[in-house]
């Protein structure tokens, strides 16, 4: 669970912040992922995911809960080869999430996870279960896109906000 200074904590970009409008995010990413040929290419959020699908760049994973800005919005239309469901209860981690995410990290083709509660935190599994040579991609609210390229150094960063959250049994 989410402690009050990790909370604040995770408000500031914890990647590379790519600002701007909608058309320069876009083309910015589009270059990036050309340029890195991510070896899975991670989208967290409805918004995020929309607006790379919406530009031809298409998430091997998607991590969607018809949500925006904790606002409910139309399922985001995205062709998977597979497909999961999980629930993940606001400022948590469940362990079914991480299980599902690496399994859906891990499937051929391409993955939707649709999550019953809030994705927000599911970036951290993302990024601590998608091989090295990676892109994590999630929204930073009225400001752009968080890109995270997957490297040891990003995902010792990660498990030591992990370490840092509230256990609940």
């Amino acid at each position: 669970m989410l402690t009050p200074e990790l909370r604040k904590e995770l408000k500031i970009p914890l990647g590379q912040l790519i600002e701007g409008s909608f058309e320069e995010t876009s083309k910015r990413i589009a270059k990036l992922v050309s340029e890195k040929k991510p070896k899975k290419l991670i989208t967290i959020g409805d918004q995020v995911t929309m607006n790379m699908i919406s530009s031809s760049i298409l998430p091997d994973v998607a991590v969607v809960d018809s949500k925006i800005m904790r606002k409910a919005v139309p399922p985001v239309k995205f062709e998977a080869d597979s497909v999961f469901q999980i629930n993940n209860p606001p400022g948590t981690i469940t362990d079914e999430s991480w299980e599902t995410i690496k399994k859906a990290i891990n499937s051929l083709g391409r993955s939707k996870v649709i999550v019953n509660g809030e994705e927000d935190l599911l970036t951290i599994v993302a990024v601590l279960s998608a091989p090295c040579g990676s892109i994590v991609m999630y929204g930073q609210p009225n400001r752009g896109v968080v890109v995270l390229n997957i490297e040891e150094e990003v995902k010792k960063r990660f498990k030591e906000i992990i370490k840092r959250m509230k256990k609940i049994d």
